[in-house]
């Protein structure tokens, strides 16, 4: 018999769920039979999988050990040398400053992404467990790019990833960006269209009319900063220094949603101008896009993140970045 007791990070969901976590490698036609079989019983009752479970709540599995360990998967709980731009921490979030060539999420098994360093972080500092890594992991919140840094929100807790779920699918997240781009931008805009995504080859199309599997996407753009004409190879282009803000978060949205305008964001040789990225490649030693997610803002928000509400936070800009920015705009500071 093996007796386990709900804790916060488990309290909330369905003991159907938590059971799936508990025995990963258990079908679900065993874990219903057991069930009814009172072989599993919550808070010493028979259960039937549906109940909401509470912190303090008891379940109970009488189960032989080897049977556990049959469904149970061993807990991958490597730690590994973590790297974490810290901006903002509590119980429930972690708010990170991501650098450009790290992933978010794995790809492949034998990557090494964001979610090891945030679950490495916590397993080091005590914040976490591996016994408890068995019903709860610590993940991401949003996105970037591989290429693309800024501001990654992780759930520490179940509640913070729940909530934070909740409040990015509503889009009340205020979500901003910083790159720049080739050509002049001399006023604020709003541009819409539809995105559809070739997953085979990981590239986007931006469309001006509804498709089969296409998605609306919704960018807006203000120029903070028009250059000096540069001249490369013999002729002279401008570069604009934008924010941008996400209305929809769809993938490579920014990127491919601003070159099919004609201001594609430098660095980027998926969707950008070769020349142009050539030039700053031999310059500046620039080999991804110049896109940096660098500031949110949280809003009203009623619940146990309450204290959130209204808050703000930013991110350093990369050294790459600022570089190039000081060159093209001197004497022009962003406050962060």
């Amino acid at each position: 018999m093996k007796q386990f007791i709900v804790q916060d990070n488990e309290a909330g969901q369905r003991l159907d769920k938590l059971l799936l976590k508990i025995l990963n490698k258990a079908p679900k036609s065993f874990i219903y039979k057991m069930l009814r079989k009172k072989n599993i019983v919550l808070n010493g009752k028979k259960a039937d999988g549906s109940e909401r479970l509470n912190v303090n709540d008891e379940i109970k599995l009488f189960l032989s050990d080897s049977t556990i360990a049959q469904f149970q998967d061993s807990i991958d709980s490597t730690i590994v040398e973590y790297d974490l731009d810290i901006v903002y921490e509590d119980s429930h979030l972690l708010i990170i400053n991501k650098p450009f060539g790290v992933l978010s999420q794995k790809g492949k098994k034998e990557d090494v992404s964001l979610v090891e360093h945030v679950t490495s972080y916590l397993l080091s500092t005590n914040q976490l467990t591996k016994q408890q890594l068995i019903s709860f992991r610590p993940g991401l919140c949003n996105r970037l790019d591989r290429n693309t840094s800024g501001l990654i929100i992780a759930g520490k807790s179940l509640l913070g990833l729940q909530e934070m779920a909740r409040l990015l699918k509503e889009g009340s997240v205020d979500k901003y960006y910083l790159c720049i781009v080739k050509g002049k931008v001399e006023s604020k805009h709003r541009i819409e269209g539809y995105l559809h995504k070739d997953t085979k080859k990981n590239v986007v199309t931006i469309l001006s009319e509804k498709r089969d599997n296409s998605a609306f996407i919704c960018t807006e753009y203000e120029p903070f900063y028009i250059s000096e004409p540069k001249e490369i190879q013999g002729v002279k282009e401008y570069y604009t220094l934008l924010q941008v803000k996400l209305i929809t978060g769809r993938s490579h949205q920014i990127r491919a949603h601003l070159a099919s305008i004609g201001h594609p964001i430098l660095g980027d040789f998926k969707y950008g101008e070769q020349k142009t990225n050539h030039y700053f490649k031999i310059n500046y030693g620039l080999s991804h896009q110049l896109l940096h997610s660098y500031r949110i803002v949280y809003p009203t928000i009623i619940g146990k993140l309450s204290y959130l509400s209204g808050r703000e936070f930013k991110a350093q800009l990369p050294d790459i970045f600022n570089k190039i920015k000081d060159d093209l705009y001197p004497m022009r500071e962003i406050l962060l």
